[in-house]
């Protein structure tokens, strides 16, 4: 028998409150976190970075995503306990391994769901209404869209851009960029399908019993998928970076920012074909320095072209 599907071991005893509450953290996903810094987007490129108020509104609502996101992540785990005990490393997770009780786990989700709505929405009525959309949408793709081919990436991408405008509104911008928005969806769709492809080639046959929209994908597809999602992020970031002057940068300045997108982006490719990795891109951000760096790298240079030059 394949490897990939065994199911782990489940564990028989009744979790204890400090295994429960050690599981709940570990299903919350923290490392994850780091999407949210997209809400900092339009706080970033409007000029507003060391706007004391503006921040402190700004990072309230990326903790709320942060709390939301892991609400979802649990509800994610619940539904998909059986699934996960087929697949090579979710198996190891709190849930399906029998560490954290689902009875705990969905008192959890309601609890940061809870929290994160009344933070936000104190901060802005507009951002609470968001993060509930976020939720709203994340349970109907956990429960339907996530089945659905294509259309389970690109309500990923949807995501992104709800944090985006989350940030957005609560800073009331005034020079951001709309291209932004399409740079934002096309780097998730690249992700999001880096993602696929990863667990297609990883699976194998077991695919289909992990997640059902792997049954209509194949290798061919989804790279000729990367290739136009990559190609169009590229050239999509490079456009905006003419409009400069919605990022407050003069004399096509943010052009210098370019290479360092190049690099990421090349080197996240590296990473899938070469390397066989890109199951979770926020791992690879923190186990892969020359892609950390790259990272790393352009956002210095953004902020060093809008507020330094």
């Amino acid at each position: 028998m394949n490897r990939s599907a065994e199911s782990v071991p489940v564990t028989t005893v009744t979790p204890s409150f400090g295994s429960n509450l050690a599981g709940l953290i570990k299903t919350m996903r923290l490392k994850q976190w780091t999407k949210n810094g997209f809400v900092l987007a339009g706080l970033i490129f409007d000029g507003k970075l060391f706007d004391l108020p503006m921040v402190l509104s700004a990072l309230v609502v990326m903790l709320g995503f942060c709390l939301i996101s892991s609400s979802v992540y649990i509800l994610n785990d619940l539904v998909d306990i059986e699934k996960d005990r087929l697949h090579p490393r979710k198996r190891l997770r709190p849930l399906p391994n029998g560490q954290l009780n689902p009875s705990f786990a969905k008192v959890g989700a309601v609890l940061l769901a809870v929290v994160s709505i009344l933070a936000t929405g104190l901060v802005s009525l507009w951002a609470g209404v968001i993060v509930t959309s976020y939720l709203i949408l994340n349970v109907w793709y956990s429960f339907r869209l996530k089945d659905l081919v294509i259309i389970d990436v690109m309500m990923i991408a949807g995501f992104f851009v709800l944090r985006v405008v989350a940030g957005v509104v609560v800073v009331d911008v005034s020079n951001f960029s709309p291209w932004l928005y399409v740079c934002v969806s096309l780097l998730a769709l690249f992700l999001g399908f880096g993602k696929r492809r990863h667990e297609f080639a990883l699976l194998e046959e077991n695919a289909v019993g992990h997640r059902a929209s792997l049954a209509h994908y194949n290798l061919p597809l989804l790279d000729q998928i990367l290739g136009i999602v990559t190609t169009s992020g590229l050239l999509a970031y490079t456009l905006y970076t003419f409009e400069a002057k919605t990022a407050l940068a003069q004399d096509g300045h943010m052009l210098l920012t370019v290479p360092f997108i190049l690099y990421a982006a090349f080197r996240y490719l590296y990473l899938i074909h070469v390397e066989k990795r890109g199951g979770a891109p926020e791992d690879l951000l923190f186990e892969d320095r020359p892609f950390l760096l790259s990272v790393l790298l352009w956002g210095l240079s953004v902020v060093g072209v809008i507020y330094l030059w």
